[in-house]
């Protein structure tokens, strides 16, 4: 299974888009699953639901920047844009309330996961696999 499958699949089990992303990676980076479950729950929904910077992308940062830790501050941040373009390219935008047309959420209580849900999130689903995707890419490097 790749990091794309991996990511879908956890999403898919109600996990957000932030940890969805990171926990399939986390491995490959020598991260531990749980911590970064626990590390990246804020970031869901861009953040917190209020459909700021997608959590998928927040997750891919994460893990591309856990596992560049030689960079300096200038590198990591030219390869952070680089992969923030290449998901933009991918899906139009960066932002959570962009790709998914809608406005910021009033509430911070997350949708609960039903197949109608996933019926509607399937652009949730293609940032989940891109972002997993361009991390996977940019840590093989």
């Amino acid at each position: 299974m790749g990091y794309a499958d991996k990511a879908e699949e956890l999403f898919r089990t109600g996990l957000s888009c932030a940890q969805a992303v990171s926990m399939a990676l986390a491995p490959k980076v020598g991260l531990d699953e749980n911590m970064m479950k626990a590390l990246s729950a804020p970031f869901g929904a861009g953040f917190a639901r209020a459909r700021e910077v997608c959590g998928a992308v927040s997750g891919m940062l994460m893990i591309v920047g856990y596992a560049r830790p030689e960079l300096s501050k200038r590198e990591i941040y030219a390869l952070s844009r680089e992969a923030m373009e290449e998901f933009k390219s991918e899906l139009g935008s960066y932002v959570c309330r962009d790709i998914l047309k809608t406005a910021s959420e009033a509430s911070s209580v997350p949708s609960e996961r039903t197949p109608e849900y996933y019926a509607k999130r399937v652009s949730c689903v293609t940032c989940v696999r891109t972002a997993a995707d361009i991390a996977d890419k940019l840590t093989s490097r």
